[in-house]
């Protein structure tokens, strides 16, 4: 599926200031690959200088080029890396890609700004690829904490930066947002219409909940797609090649809804499209959410008698039921995760607050009495107030915990979390994820930055004591979260090994050595992705046949 037609040159990947766009397109595929000279951490235990890649698949890991080359055909790429870290793809074991793929609008990134002027000159690099006269916005995974002003953008602002293109900027679930002249006119033309201060602020809740319906309801299925691919670009350029999705709430099409809803029956489909188009880039695992209240499950009922959990092919496969049951954790969701334990399906859910976490823990305990779960591996996510005690109790039931840094946006010293050395330390399977793109960034670069240091995006210390290593964070997102996408994914992927699917990223620095403040601008220039290269910051190859 992977495989093009061998080009035969040498690549060096050069030195780069930053990712590529959200909308940039990937570099072509790369056929049959040999990447050398570079410090290559498997994450198996060994760091290899050279790997040979065929079919999509490493077939080589070691130290000498010239045994690189004698595994593979008469003609293949040859990628100089001049010495720079490579690493597995990042796996993100709990996030919502599908909600940030149907955004509207021309959906861009503002994890990686840390100032109004960044944010401008974003947007304006933004501006540069989208027709003028059409919406660039920002739906969630930031906050202006993140901010050297602490604070969004204003109207002037907006202006200023695209002066052609209406634009919104959304913080969270539901706001506050802002909006230029454009989008002020628009959104005050609504058919519900908007409130917009003279500055474009719009009002966290029911007015943010307006605007975000009113450009929902342009959206055609053409644009999702364009929208699919476009995050999909923008997780290669961040290093992300394999995403746990966890699903959203289900959209009732009011001002209620918030940037985590859409209608869960239909959002895939773009993205189902874009794999059937032979342009899907990463690799999608996809989660069912189901929130019901009817005692009866009418709809998980179903799911779980016609759909197939682990169904799929190395792109884009199903997973299991979550990240929540049912509403609440009451009988019905009692009930819920009884018959996801009957059907022998993975489950997870999450946890929020000091006491959530007791009450899903024991309610698995009250299953696994009934239906074994043990080899299911029912997972409890973000855990910021998790116990050991608990952790214990969930490691006997054979379950596992999905980590998140979401707290570095806007946490503090009394909400922090989650405790990742004790975590790390009872022995559970643990691995990391994002949570983006609503409350908390994709880019892994800035999670590893709040589990290691414990600082807050306002460079607060809010996590002391609960520091874990780079390789540790590393770990966690590699080889540990195979166990979180089960089989046959963790014995392909995780870790660059012979036999295992070529997913690599070649980062611009040293992940392991450079300062502290330097770790969340860390970069890919290089994505590959089952032996195609999906992304990189070099247009231009040279070099020699061999």
């Amino acid at each position: 599926m992977f495989r093009a037609s061998a080009v035969g040159t040498v690549a060096t990947v050069g030195a780069v200031s930053g990712a590529a766009p959200a909308g940039a397109r990937p570099a072509r595929p790369a056929g049959d690959l040999v990447l050398f000279n570079g410090r290559i951490h498997t994450m198996a235990g060994r760091v290899v200088e050279v790997l040979a890649i065929h079919d999509g698949r490493i077939v080589y890991a070691g130290h000498q080029l010239t045994a690189a080359r004698r595994s593979l055909p008469d003609h293949a790429r040859l990628i100089n890396l001049r010495g720079r870290t490579a690493i597995p793809g990042i796996i993100d074991n709990h996030n919502h890609i599908v909600l940030m793929g149907n955004r509207p609008g021309h959906h861009t990134p503002l994890e990686n700004a840390y100032s109004i002027a960044d944010v401008a000159r974003t947007y304006r690099d933004r501006a540069r690829t989208v027709p003028a006269g059409e919406f660039i916005t920002t739906i969630g995974g930031f906050h202006f904490n993140q901010f050297r002003e602490v604070r969004l953008p204003t109207l002037a602002e907006l202006d200023a930066a695209v002066p052609g293109h209406p634009a919104y900027i959304s913080v969270s679930f539901s706001g506050p947002s802002v909006t230029n002249s454009l989008g002020k006119d628009f959104f005050t033309g609504a058919e519900i219409p908007v409130a917009v201060g003279p500055d474009g602020s719009i009002a966290a809740g029911t007015e943010t909940g307006k605007a975000t319906l009113a450009l929902r309801r342009t959206l055609t299925f053409a644009q999702r797609k364009r929208g699919v691919r476009d995050a999909m670009a923008y997780a290669a350029s961040v290093g992300v090649t394999t995403h746990l999705d966890q699903g959203a709430f289900q959209a009732i099409g009011t001002p209620a809804d918030g940037a985590a809803h859409e209608d869960n029956f239909a959002m895939h489909q773009p993205f189902l499209a874009v794999y059937a188009e032979g342009a899907g880039i990463v690799r999608l695992r996809i989660n069912f959410l189901h929130m019901e209240t009817d005692p009866a499950l009418p709809e998980l009922t179903q799911r779980l008698r016609n759909a197939y959990p682990f169904f799929g092919d190395d792109l884009v496969r199903t997973g299991g039921i979550g990240e929540f049951l049912a509403a609440g954790l009451g009988p019905v969701w009692l009930d819920a995760a009884r018959k996801v334990a009957a059907a022998g399906w993975r489950a997870e859910v999450h946890s929020l607050t000091p006491t959530d976490f007791q009450t899903e823990i024991q309610g698995f305990e009250t299953v696994n009495a009934e239906h074994p779960i043990t080899d299911l591996r029912w997972v409890v996510a973000h855990v910021p107030f998790i116990t050991r005690d608990y952790v214990d109790r969930l490691k006997a039931l054979g379950g596992g915990l999905s980590l998140t840094g979401w707290r570095y946006l806007a946490g503090t010293a009394t909400n922090n979390g989650p405790p990742f050395r004790m975590i790390v330390d009872s022995g559970i399977h643990a691995g990391m994820s994002s949570d983006g793109m609503q409350i908390a960034p994709m880019n892994p670069f800035i999670h590893a930055y709040y589990a290691t240091t414990g600082r807050n995006a306002l460079g607060q210390l809010i996590n002391a004591g609960q520091q874990i290593s780079r390789q540790e964070v590393l770990d966690l997102y590699t080889r540990a979260n195979g166990w979180f996408l089960g089989e046959p994914d963790e014995d392909q992927l995780g870790t660059l090994e012979e036999g295992r699917l070529a997913d690599v990223v070649v980062l611009d620095r040293d992940y392991f050595t450079v300062p502290d403040e330097q770790l969340r601008s860390v970069r890919p220039v290089l994505t590959v992705v089952g032996g195609r290269i999906v992304h990189s910051v070099q247009s231009a190859w040279t070099g020699e046949v061999i």
